[in-house]
């Protein structure tokens, strides 16, 4: 058991003495919690997409208790969701519409904003960056009310004071606060404070070792174990047994066909295994509450092992998208005695659902005047249908990923799901797409201009749930660019450019390029010796160099040095040969540097389909400095395709 650990459950032995726990417990149901990061609708055994991953123990959660087939979390990131679950509000109430919480920046009011970057039609608003105090949570609750309450692995809502220990856990391990494990899953780590019981020890492994140690601490009194995985989260590591086992398995024609993240899932399976066999060791568990979801949908734009990290086909996108891809997940609630074991539904639920559930589940009352945006899912629980008429999924950003979409907001009514692009049409007006999800779950058919009054009254629905959460919107971007738009990568259509009525676009102004790099977006490069320095306004800084000649065909790999001090993921980006200007759909590889101001080094593996001709990188999300050096094109094994300058 660690420190950490002790000295926490010594407080929270301390807090129970004061009398708070005085209410009789030996009927109460324990809680235990289990949120998986980025893990896919098709990334586990409950659907059948696949046969290359392994996740029995999910499997024998789904058999304890009832399985969703429409769980949905509250935003396509996590940082929302998460505020979600805890609050049981729509991101579009708290203002957690990112996943900023780990940047130094505290925020506690999200703010509109009338600029941004010129390539985009509506802004951007400013993100909440912590989860209030001011909140009553879920663990508050169950606190009250004479539970133990332990939080195990990730957070990503703030660092202190905006803590799990400040939002009502007693226990929080590793009290960490990043947007990922540490450095790797698999030891030496960089936690402060927490380090391995023994080398390569896997984080996930520890998590549930030290979940065991709280439940058997607090096994004579009700508890709530909130264990938020850190996997499968980027960075992509595993254990190295795993992987060389999955490498075996491979079927080129499996969309799912990277063996370390198939390792990744199979130690996350194996922390839910250790649970479970925990609950019967201690015989707890046909009094035990579980609820398993994710926090988003899988992310199948970074690359590994020369290949996406995972597939959520038959889903369109990805995390970070407002497609099915990006925003529907696994979800399994096991209550023995309430909820029929082996059990599925197809009602629709949502990430905010889970607090008032579990209110009623063990009737509990709420606080005066605390209201909820999600509502109790007891009906469906019991085999009933919700009666419920819609979910709202507001997501005013647009991270630059394949099936990108610019701020919009969605919402799901029956079989119909209307997506909201703020401003994205004419002259300001927003603009839709309407899917048909019974038809078309691939929402590959956009029937919005057959359906128009349909996307009229759904539209209400939308225009309504934004004025009850009282949302911070985004705006008509007073720094719009007609020459820099690329309405492609929005995957709507193009949209005529009312800006320029002779339809010749003005050429864009453009600075000198530096060492033959291009700089566009929000930074300026320079040359300091043999190092290029980006600087970065935040926002949407990249650049870009084009190769003297086109690259044959092959799968290859762009190395380079980096010290950072700013913020956020990166991508790398290429153009192909005969492809048109606006180059950047579906040819990227999204990366999650270091920014502590210390050199790294990077290797960014990528297959065009066709010779490249081009290279983009974009190094940041927020602003800082940062300066790259020894920046080249080789072949998997080192082979230098193309030095560039400096």
């Amino acid at each position: 058991m660690s420190e950490l650990l002790q000295r926490s459950l010594l407080l929270g032995l301390l807090w129970c003495l004061c009398g708070t726990a005085a209410i009789a417990s030996e009927t109460k149901p324990n809680v235990v919690f289990i949120l998986a990061d980025d893990l896919g609708w098709s990334d586990t055994s409950l659907f059948q997409t696949t046969k290359f991953y392994k996740t029995p123990n999910i499997q024998r959660l789904a058999e304890r208790g009832m399985t969703f087939t429409h769980a949905y979390a509250s935003s396509p990131l996590c940082s929302p969701t998460r505020s979600a679950i805890l609050t049981g509000l729509s991101p579009a109430r708290t203002g957690i519409t990112t996943p900023n919480c780990h940047l130094p920046q505290v925020i506690l009011k999200a703010t509109a904003t009338r600029t941004g970057p010129a390539n985009q039609r509506a802004t951007f608003p400013s993100s909440v960056s912590r989860l209030s105090t001011e909140y009553y949570t879920l663990a508050e609750m169950f606190r009250d009310n004479g539970y133990a309450t332990g939080h195990f692995g990730k957070w990503h809502l703030g660092a202190t004071p905006y803590s799990p220990l400040e939002h009502g856990f007693d226990v929080d391990v590793p009290h960490w606060s990043g947007p990922g494990p540490a450095g790797s899953y698999v030891a030496p780590w960089k936690y402060p404070d927490f380090d391995p019981n023994t080398p390569n020890e896997h984080i996930e492994d520890r998590m549930a070792e030290e979940a065991v140690a709280f439940m058997e601490l607090n096994k004579g009194k009700p508890f709530f174990l909130n264990y938020w995985m850190f996997s499968v989260h980027a960075p992509f590591d595993a254990k190295q047994s795993l992987i060389d086992e999955y490498r075996k398995r491979i079927d080129p024609n499996d969309p799912q066909r990277s063996p370390t993240y198939a390792a990744m899932i199979e130690s996350m399976d194996d922390a839910v295994g250790t649970l479970l066999d925990t609950l019967d060791r201690l015989q707890l568990a046909e009094n035990t509450i579980i609820v398993f979801a994710s926090d988003n949908g899988g992310n199948m734009y970074n690359q590994v092992d020369g290949t996406t990290a995972t597939s959520n086909a038959p889903l369109r996108g990805g995390k970070a998208t407002m497609y099915e891809g990006g925003v529907r997940g696994p979800a399994v609630v096991v209550h023995p005695g309430v909820v029929e074991a082996n059990s599925r539904s197809d009602e629709v639920i949502q990430s905010s659902d889970f607090y008032p559930t579990l209110l009623e589940l063990l009737s509990i009352n709420p606080q005066p005047n605390q209201e909820f945006d999600g509502i109790s899912i007891v009906p469906a629980l019991q085999g009933k249908s919700l009666g419920r008429d819609a979910i709202f999924t507001y997501f005013p950003h647009s991270p630059p990923v394949p099936e990108w979409l610019p701020p919009a907001v969605s919402v799901h009514q029956n079989d119909w799901k209307l997506i909201r692009i703020f401003h994205g049409g004419e002259n300001g007006d927003h603009r839709y797409k309407l899917f048909n999800l019974s038809e078309d779950l691939g929402e590959q058919h956009d029937v919005s201009s057959k359906y128009p009054e349909r996307v009229d009254a759904m539209d209400a629905l939308i225009e309504t749930f934004l004025e009850n959460t009282q949302a911070v919107r985004p705006l008509p971007n007073q720094n719009f660019d007609p020459a820099k738009y690329q309405p492609a990568q929005e995957g709507i259509g193009r949209i005529k450019n009312t800006a320029n009525p002779s339809n010749q676009k003005p050429k864009p102004k453009r600075v000198k390029p530096v060492a033959g790099w291009q700089a566009d977006g929000t930074c300026t490069l320079a040359v300091d010796g043999d190092v290029l320095v980006v600087t970065s306004r935040g926002g949407d800084p990249y650049f870009s160099c084009p190769l003297p000649k086109p690259i044959r065909q092959q799968t290859m790999t762009l190395r380079f040095s980096m010290r950072s001090q700013s913020a956020g993921h990166a991508q790398v980006f290429w153009h192909e040969q005969g492809v048109a200007p606006a180059f950047y759909r579906d040819r990227s590889v999204r990366f999650d540097p270091e920014h502590d101001g210390r050199t790294h080094d990077y290797v960014i593996e990528f297959s065009p389909a066709k010779p490249v001709q081009a290279i983009r990188i974009d190094p940041s999300r927020a602003a800082g400095e940062m300066q790259l050096s020894n920046i080249r094109l080789t072949t998997p094994a080192g082979e230098v395709l193309h030095r560039f300058k400096p």
